[in-house]
């Protein structure tokens, strides 16, 4: 079950992996429309907390190493 962290880290990587969607779709951005998505999604399947916060920051590094040069 959820507690209070793990509710607020998925709030916080959500709320990130949406603006990066939005960014991604409107500068057609692959990597980071699919990192957004990435980031909305992985809090479901990640059951604990220092899990959570590693993969999220990962994910958001992502565009800035696998994007557009």
């Amino acid at each position: 079950m959820f507690d209070t962290a793990m509710m607020l880290w998925a709030l916080l990587f959500g709320s990130i992996g949406f603006a990066y969607f939005i960014y991604g779709k409107r500068q057609d951005h692959t990597v980071a429309r699919y990192t957004g998505i990435a980031l909305i999604i992985y809090p479901y399947f990640v059951a604990n907390v220092f899990a959570l916060v590693v993969v999220g920051i990962i994910l958001m590094s992502l565009p800035r190493f696998f994007g557009r040069q």
